[in-house]
């Protein structure tokens, strides 16, 4: 009895441990749109110049997932503010394009927020891994969504970047030229068509040119990638070809190879790591730090 308490107390003091290596956010649950899962937590340095921000957006195959709720205790030391974001979901009933127009969104209120908040707007980078990749990605190489017109002060903000970088990544969603570069696991992912209303990858294929190819398209950073756009630092784990199963295939290295085969015909700065194999032209904290804190940016 003595050694399972001795085992229970060193859990619980473990357990301690590590929730006090992790803070709360500064604003939680803030609302930045109309929809239930438009929502964001906000980890606020205390500066006396305004400081860049770091927006992260979950993963979960935009099917499922959540945003942070606690960030590691350094985040108040990184020179930097950082945020995390909710947003609509497959699992909630939601599709395309309010998954990729929530990131929009949040971008423009985290400027409306700017000077209460003390951001300066031109150090805005984006980061998330799979789904919350390919958001980043998608919204960094878009162009600028503001509406000048709107009646919605938030809406008429840029929803320029001024950087992403991002893991496990999807820079396509084309079922064939996934299937032909990376193989036929990874094209079984609900992620390809379930955000689209699909049922399935075979309906999503039957029906690609007359009906999915364009809505598909239209929400990856392949389609909109130009040279005009802020630099992008792309990580993954391998590029094994072909991938050996679904899980591993959604977030192959292979992702990265086409946008970098892209970037360089276009001319647009895009940084790839894959694991040993590929190595970026510089270190990612480099990079962040580059656009976060170093480098000048005008939006």
């Amino acid at each position: 009895m003595k050694r399972i308490f001795i085992i229970c107390l060193g859990l619980a003091l473990s357990n301690w441990a590590l929730a006090v290596d992790k803070v709360a956010p500064t604003h939680k649950d803030v609302s930045y749109g109309p929809h239930e899962r438009h929502n964001l937590n906000f980890w606020q340095v205390d500066s006396a110049t305004p400081l860049g921000i770091l927006i992260q957006i979950h993963g979960g195959g935009w099917i499922g997932g959540k945003k942070a709720d606690t960030q590691d205790k350094n985040v108040f030391e990184l020179g930097y503010h950082t945020a995390s974001i909710n947003y609509p979901l497959v699992s909630n009933g939601d599709i395309q394009p309010a998954m990729a127009h929530a990131a929009a969104r949040a971008v423009q209120f985290i400027r409306y927020k700017a000077e209460e908040w003390n951001i300066d707007p031109s150090r805005i980078m984006l980061t998330g891994g799979s789904a919350g990749a390919a958001s980043s990605m998608w919204l960094a190489t878009h162009d600028d969504m503001a509406n000048p017109d709107s009646e919605d002060p938030i809406a008429r903000l840029s929803t320029r970047v001024a950087g992403a970088h991002v893991s496990g990544g999807q820079t396509t969603l084309d079922p064939f030229l996934i299937e032909k570069r990376i193989g036929p696991e990874a094209i079984k992912h609900g992620m390809l068509f379930k955000p689209f209303g699909v049922e399935s990858v075979e309906e999503l294929k039957n029906g690609w040119e007359g009906k999915y190819r364009d809505f598909s398209n239209e929400y990856t950073a392949l389609k909109h990638l130009s040279k005009d756009d802020p630099p992008m630092f792309l990580r993954y784990k391998d590029a094994v070809f072909p991938a050996r199963d679904t899980g591993h295939g959604i977030h192959h290295g292979i992702f990265g190879l086409i946008l970098k085969e892209r970037a360089d015909e276009v001319g647009a700065e895009v940084y790839l790591q894959i694991g040993k194999d590929v190595t970026a032209e510089m270190p990612l904290h480099v990079f962040v730090n580059s656009i976060l804190i170093e480098k000048e940016h005008n939006q």
